[in-house]
């Protein structure tokens, strides 16, 4: 019943033009914040760890537009699932640094996309997809009766759909020995077997090591990449950006701190965009205290 709940209501919504879900996307967002639930203490919770340097006043402003902004990221769900292919692909104003995609590409070493959740990131899946012949990494949802529905739209432009798991890494080594491009969310937390504890805005943060073992083992380029979000409703910039170098050093651990920087940079230039209603930092480091419990 739930997954049905929600596939209506992203069809319904898909009725709406976009800054009229940007608007109801705000309004549902600033009204969770006001209500002060658990997205908006997570959300306390990671800016005053993040970004320590701030007045309470500005982070308690950038929380609102946050909450705000990813209101808006669950609204604009409906246009990147429920319209025509070509009409969502048309909410792009401009692209930034697409030669770095086609350098990489032709160097025939693979290229490993990396997509924070930062501005719309399903936007920048189809853009990737009615572009290149790519494969995306992704968790299979909660509701499993709403995972074929989100495979059809993510992959109905031709991206193939890897899980998370041994035979979708198998596969992703395969496409990057061949040249391919492979798309992977870099800043969901993995189980503490998969994972690194390395720096993300000077917090430990236990961080996926499958990125940096796919680079060693395929010798891949990588690139960041997220579609910044404009105001007004005018639609989106996708925006490639070059990782940190650390992240190709053979050490792990300074190839995982490589990534948490690459997304770093990404998300400082527009963290309002960013999801930081999300627990990045629920697994902690031995005798660490848990960030997230209620006191």
């Amino acid at each position: 019943m739930k997954a049905k709940i929600v596939i209506f209501l992203i069809r319904f919504f898909a009725l709406f033009s976009l800054r009229n879900q940007q608007r109801i996307g705000a309004w549902l967002g600033a009204l969770a914040w006001r209500l002060r639930g658990r997205s908006a203490r997570v959300t306390q919770v990671n800016l005053a760890k993040c970004w320590p340097e701030l007045s309470e006043t500005q982070r308690d402003q950038l929380a609102r537009d946050s909450m705000r902004e990813t209101g808006k990221t669950a609204l604009e769900m409906a246009m990147a699932w429920g319209w025509p292919t070509e009409k969502a692909l048309a909410t792009i104003r401009r692209v930034e640094g697409e030669e770095l995609v086609e350098e990489a590409l032709a160097r025939g070493q693979g290229l490993i996309m990396l997509g924070p959740h930062l501005g719309n990131w399903e936007l920048v899946g189809l853009y990737l997809s009615s572009r290149f012949q790519m494969a995306a990494l992704y968790e299979p949802p909660k509701l499993q009766e709403f995972e074929s529905f989100m495979i059809d739209q993510r992959s109905r432009v031709g991206s193939e759909l890897v899980p998370t798991n041994k035979r979708g890494v198998m596969r992703l080594l395969q496409i990057l020995k061949a040249g391919g491009l492979v798309a992977i969310l870099p800043d969901q937390e993995p189980d503490l077997a998969g994972g690194e504890f390395a720096p993300f805005f000077g917090v430990q943060a236990n961080t996926i090591k499958l990125v940096s073992k796919l680079i060693q083992k395929t010798g891949a380029q990588a690139l960041c990449v997220f579609a910044k979000r404009l105001p007004d409703g005018r639609g989106f910039d996708i925006c490639f950006r070059a990782v940190d170098e650390q992240l190709y050093s053979p050490d792990l651990s300074t190839s995982v701190a490589g990534l948490n920087l690459s997304v770093e940079n990404c998300v400082r230039e527009i963290p309002e965009q960013y999801q930081w209603e999300y627990k990045r930092f629920k697994k902690r480091p031995p005798g660490e205290a848990r960030f997230y419990d209620r006191r």
